[in-house]
């Protein structure tokens, strides 16, 4: 690894018009820091993914693009969602650079960490995952319902780096062969892991948002890690079917058991009783068929291939040629 290698920075941007003229300059002055101390060439870029904001964001972008040839930027047609932002960018980068850094643009990933990765790199490894090392500042509830992810993530089976969000470091060659996943539902944490190739963890303490309002409310947060647990295990259904023998053993044991009482001349009124279970089992069934189904809709989304983005502008083109991922 002679050549010093480029990195592009890939940062989603949804409505970030606040907080993004503070941390732009903060992210050009890491890429000038790395390309002072050689780790990465002065080729290098930092690149906006404008993810259909509806304020001022891709004017911003825009300007920066204008100002210095370090700030690129692309724009989606329409907003897609943060994990098609950031696989945009990564398509968008794999065949300029060689090596990727997505980094939310908030100011609360700690860009430091940006040293170890390279390094991390340099040393060998395509892919370094930046790992939260404590959460002190979420609240109780949001820490003990995203670790509780983690775990119900790995009793699952799917293979996620515990603490770890969408901070990390891919080389172009990783990047190329993850080109390949075609799926259209996406969970980014827990497709790069499939790939494979040799990675490791850097360890980081998040700050709070330096401006504007978080866009991953709990609504966002509990769609997403349902996106993740369907999208990469099937061990919901393979629940529900166990659930379904048990509940059948079981249903059979009463039926012999109310036939022997009914030989026996022991009948006994149980009105509730047969009203509790019925409605048990009514929400148990209406439940499962709401899991069966979302597979069946991920599967029907999957069928109609339809394209993950659309980049609509980029800040180095004068036309408004789109490209489909």
């Amino acid at each position: 690894m002679n050549a010093k290698p480029i990195l592009w920075i890939v940062i989603p941007c949804y409505n970030e018009q606040q907080v993004l003229p503070i941390t732009a300059p903060m992210f050009l002055q890491k890429i000038t820091d790395l390309a002072a101390a050689g780790k990465i060439s002065d080729k290098s870029r930092v690149l906006f993914v404008n993810d259909g904001s509806k304020d001022d964001t891709w004017n911003i972008i825009q300007k920066l693009a204008a100002e210095n040839e370090h700030f690129i930027g692309i724009s989606q047609s329409r907003n897609r969602g943060h994990q098609n932002a950031v696989l945009a960018g990564l398509m968008e980068a794999k065949d300029n650079c060689d090596i990727t850094i997505s980094i939310d643009c908030d100011g609360q990933d700690d860009i430091n960490v940006m040293d170890e990765m390279v390094n991390e790199y340099l040393n060998g490894c395509e892919v370094v995952y930046g790992v939260r090392s404590k959460r002190d500042t979420d609240t109780f509830f949001k820490r003990f319902t995203a670790e509780g992810f983690y775990h119900l993530m790995h009793w699952m089976g799917a293979e996620v780096v515990f603490n770890h969000a969408d901070y990390r470091l891919i080389s172009a060659k990783v990047l190329q062969h993850f080109a390949d996943f075609k799926e259209v539902n996406i969970f980014l944490r827990g497709m790069v892991p499939l790939v494979g190739f040799k990675s490791t963890s850097v360890y980081y303490a998040r700050a709070e948002r330096i401006a504007g309002e978080s866009h991953y409310p709990l609504k966002k947060m509990l769609a997403l890690a349902f996106d993740g647990i369907t999208s990469l295990s099937v061990k919901p259904i393979r629940l529900i079917a166990l659930f379904g023998t048990v509940v059948s053993v079981l249903s059979f044991v009463g039926i012999l058991w109310a036939i022997v009482m009914a030989l026996l001349g022991s009948v006994v009124a149980g009105w509730a009783s047969t009203v509790c279970i019925v409605c048990f089992m009514g929400g148990i069934q209406l439940l499962c068929l709401g899991v069966i189904g979302e597979y069946i809709g991920k599967i029907y989304m999957e069928t109609k291939a339809r394209p993950r983005y659309i980049v609509s502008h980029r800040t180095w083109q004068s036309d408004e040629r789109q490209y489909k991922g």
